[in-house]
């Protein structure tokens, strides 16, 4: 492991039952979630959900970081779309992902910048770099 200055914060979670009728919950009781198999008629969401929820938050994050950088302002209607996929082949599962950004009223190019500067420093971008594939597309 990278030996760190300090942890920012740990995020404490107890799983019990997997993905079909499983359910998590955080130690603050903040979070309390079901899961279900994705496109099952189940009341619960899917750990793809909860990736591309957890990523594009971090990721708007990222952008407000690189934006204070770069000395503009994020729009406030600044939005993520993220897709990840649950994915097969030969037997094998793996996830693929796309965040679809959207930075409305920003000229493109600035937009791109912004979207290339978050997807640089934003935690999950970085766990993910060179394991699953990543598409990153300002809308």
């Amino acid at each position: 492991m990278t030996q760190v200055e300090k942890a920012l914060y740990t995020g404490k979670t107890h799983t019990a039952g997997g993905r079909d009728g499983g359910s998590a919950r955080s130690d603050d009781g903040r979070l309390d979630v079901k899961f279900s198999v994705p496109g099952s008629t189940g009341a619960g969401t899917n750990p793809e959900q909860m990736f591309a929820a957890g990523w594009s938050t971090c990721f708007i994050g990222a952008m407000g970081l690189a934006a204070r950088k770069m000395k503009i302002a994020l729009p406030a209607e600044t939005a993520v779309d993220a897709e990840v996929d649950l994915c097969m082949v030969d037997g094998a599962y793996f996830l693929q992902a796309r965040l679809n950004v959207s930075l409305p009223g920003l000229e493109a190019d600035v937009a791109q910048a912004v979207a290339e500067a978050a997807h640089q420093t934003c935690p999950y971008s970085k766990a993910t770099r060179g394991n699953i594939d990543v598409v990153i597309k300002v809308v």
